[in-house]
């Protein structure tokens, strides 16, 4: 077992020591630090169970490291190296941009599903470079490139691991580089998925045909995926095949936000006793805020998190007055979500090229102001490894009392979009934010009509995603109110080296 076992609870022991065994059935020692050849027929899918707080993320990362130290190679969303018939891979991955990126900022090279389930075409040239970097090939020479670009090419692959971005630390674009992508044909070797209940069981067929051996870590008190029969991609995995985690209280002590996301599980409690706990936990600490409005200024960056459809419309519709927005155009930094991408067939490379930059149904997008191209927008897509680029947009925002949403401007055909100042918390899934901030008074409405999901009140399922979404403090807003801006939208604050991408051959 690794050093970091060495911080291990009993059940998360048993668990490492359960997933171990697995590996080393499929060839790989984690004990000994060695792997043997992928052997076939040798398929296994296990998953890793757990609320908030029992140390999910923290045994994907120290299993991470154990199967690098043992020689296994990371593949990521980038770049794929040539294949070896001994080589050993490692692919993590999660539903979204932003759950792959609260991965990521804890050191695990993570990347979504989509950007393993498609690879990217390398031009055969650069591609050198490529194999160089990863350790496969002599330091090339390139009749485009001088050996000092070579050389920041190198260096920025040494810190931070991202074929893309050494190659534009050379001076490169993707274009450049990157000709296209496909459908992955061939399978990989070993994969973990965070987040697994957003999981539908499309998705969970499709990895399965990739990874003949499969990990998912899933918290069961999450909200089941929209559109589907209520359960979750690993319930219908056999007993055996579930390792359960509990909470580890030395881990997360003097957490109100996850004590308040525990107490959910008392069948006895009711919706007002709830929130009498949130009001003594926010007199005690000041992680957890009892909120008499919605505060304008958070939800720019982090939306408000509310249950029913028409809350979250009104909400946008006041973020968007008290900024004073224009009805027929956006303002620079208003927050949207991606909703998908309307192209035609004949233009499936270029969805794959959105898709593979972040822009996937769910992802949370900053506009950053009108591209050069009528309908082009200039986006930062919040999560993703290289956020900026600019694309075909249409843009919906939805009225108040009005069937039809209002589009200030759209292209023919490209990524459509809803305003992100709010959104429902089915859709926060798998995304964390500093602040959160949870719309009480939609949640006393679920409480009061009674409905359940897989048996638990609804209005606990919902208080227990809202309340978990929170990194650092909780708002607790109890009434229909919204403050005043403190400050103008802003964009300064995001990266601004622009990649462009649009639906057209060369530059936006």
């Amino acid at each position: 077992m690794t050093e970091t076992a060495l911080t291990y609870s009993p059940d998360q022991a048993e668990a490492h020591d359960r997933i171990a065994e697995a590996l080393q059935a499929a060839g790989v020692d984690l004990h000994g630090g060695s792997t043997t050849p992928p052997r076939e027929g040798k398929d296994s899918i296990m998953a890793v169970i757990g609320k908030a707080g029992s140390g999910k993320t923290l045994l994907l990362a120290a299993l991470y490291r154990a199967l690098e130290e043992a020689g296994v190679d990371i593949v990521s969303g980038d770049y794929e190296g040539k294949k070896r018939r001994d080589r050993r891979t490692l692919a993590i991955l999660a539903p979204t941009n932003k759950a792959a990126s609260v991965l990521r900022m804890r050191g695990v090279p993570a990347t979504t599903i989509h950007r393993i389930l498609y690879t990217p075409v390398y031009d055969p040239e650069y591609e050198k470079i490529a194999e160089w970097l990863a350790g496969n090939g002599e330091r090339p020479e390139i009749e485009a490139l001088t050996e000092t670009a070579l050389d920041r090419a190198h260096a920025f692959y040494q810190t931070n691991k991202s074929i893309p971005g050494a190659l534009a630390a050379a001076g490169l674009k993707g274009s450049d580089f990157i000709t296209g992508w496909k459908r992955r044909d061939e399978p990989l070797d070993i994969g973990f998925v965070d987040e697994a209940s957003m999981l539908d069981a499309r998705q969970l067929d499709d990895l399965k045909e990739i990874f003949p051996t499969l990990l998912l870590f899933g918290d069961p008190a999450q909200l089941a995926p929209v559109g589907g029969d209520g359960s979750m991609a690993f319930e219908s995995l056999p007993d055996s095949s579930k390792l359960e985690l509990h909470r580890i209280h030395r881990q997360d002590a003097d957490n109100p936000i996850l004590d308040l996301a525990h107490a959910l599980a008392d069948p006895a409690l009711e919706f007002h006793d709830f929130e009498r706990m949130i009001e003594e936990a926010a007199k005690r600490d000041e992680r957890v805020q009892w909120a008499s409005r919605v505060e304008v200024d958070l939800m720019a960056r982090s939306p408000v998190l509310v249950w029913r459809n028409a809350t979250r419309i009104r909400l946008i519709n006041a973020f968007r007055n008290v900024h004073g927005a224009p009805p027929d155009a956006l303002l620079e930094g208003e927050p949207l979500i991606c909703d998908g991408i309307e192209l035609p067939l004949k233009h499936r490379k270029k969805r794959l090229d959105l898709e593979a930059r972040g822009l996937i149904k769910g992802a949370q997008v900053i506009y950053l102001g009108p591209g050069r191209k009528p309908g082009f927008s200039r986006l930062h897509v919040m999560g993703a490894e290289d956020p900026q680029l600019s694309a075909a947009s249409i843009v919906k925002i939805e009225k108040p009392d009005e069937e039809e949403p209002f589009i200030p401007f759209a292209a023919n055909m490209g990524a459509t979009f809803l305003h992100g100042a709010a959104v429902t918390i089915h859709k926060a899934q798998g995304s964390q934010w500093k602040d959160v901030q949870v719309f009480a008074p939609d949640l006393y409405a679920a409480a009061r009509m009674g409905r359940s999901e897989a048996g638990q009140p609804l209005w606990k399922r919902l208080a227990y995603v809202a309340i978990t979404r929170a990194e650092e403090r909780l708002h607790w807003v109890v009434r229909n109110r919204l403050s005043k801006p403190e400050h103008a939208l802003r964009v300064d604050d995001l990266r601004t080296r622009p990649v462009p991408l649009t639906l057209e051959t060369g530059e936006d």
